[in-house]
């Protein structure tokens, strides 16, 4: 399966995916961890998808998303942003509003972290 199928798949089957640099235990990147910890402030069942382990993946995710940096984070499929966006969304709670609105009254009861390997 090719990282763009793969890429795709974490994106449509997933509730929150944040793309970063590192992982949830050990991010490589300030913006990275920004990002995380505005979603999980907010509650957010996050799927985390590191990008470091070849160039590649982080090509091919920006050619499906169209945004050049990373972080990146999607909710049910739709790209969020990045760290700023997600940061602003989350203190103004509409970061909390699209959760609820997306995945429901109960989103935060599904809180868990996993990391998906896209290899």
């Amino acid at each position: 399966m090719s990282y763009t199928d793969q890429i795709k798949n974490v994106i449509e089957s997933s509730d929150v995916v944040l793309f970063m640099k590192g992982t949830p235990s050990f991010a490589m990147c300030g913006n990275s961890d920004r990002a995380l910890q505005a979603l999980r402030r907010a509650g957010a069942p996050v799927t985390a998808v590191d990008i470091l382990p070849d160039p590649q993946i982080r090509q091919e995710l920006s050619a499906i998303s169209g945004w050049p940096t990373i972080p990146q984070v999607f909710v049910k499929g739709e790209l969020v942003g990045g760290a700023d966006i997600v940061e602003e969304l989350e203190q103004s709670g509409e970061l909390a509003a699209t959760l609820r609105e997306k995945l429901g009254d109960d989103f935060a009861a599904q809180r868990d972290e996993t990391t998906v390997a896209i290899a």
